[in-house]
């Protein structure tokens, strides 16, 4: 595993462990953005991987869909996941009569842990 991707593998983790200190503290707009950067960063791990490296979030996520749902490598829920949860970002960030239900926020925390373990489970596999 390259250095980057350890790192940035180590950066979902801390989102994702950021989402759940968040929904448990009331904060489920907020909980959901680093659920989606839990995802982002794991992404970009798998990205890495591959020498690929982009700076803008739809980079990301057109490259991961092409590089790895398209080829069949991965599952295309973890594309859509991705994408969804993105949206809930903007959401919870920029409308201020955004209005989050713990349980919906809970169920894409689940997806994050899912979208990490894959991730590891792919690169450590391609070892």
């Amino acid at each position: 595993m390259k250095e980057e991707t350890r790192k940035l593998i180590e950066k979902a983790s801390r989102a994702l462990r950021a989402a759940e200190v968040l929904l448990n503290s009331g904060d489920p707009e907020f909980a959901a953005g680093r659920a989606y950067y839990a995802m982002l960063h794991s992404a970009q791990a798998l990205l890495r991987e591959k020498d690929l490296k982009y700076h803008k979030h739809a980079g990301v996520h057109a490259a991961f869909g092409e590089n790895f749902t398209r080829t069949g490598l991965l599952d295309p829920k973890y594309h859509r996941w991705l994408l969804d949860a993105f949206d809930e970002r903007l959401r919870g960030d920029y409308d201020i009569n955004a209005n989050f239900e713990s349980e919906s926020v809970s169920l894409r925390i689940e997806q994050a842990k899912e979208f990490i373990r894959e991730a590891r489970r792919f690169i450590e596999k391609k070892q």
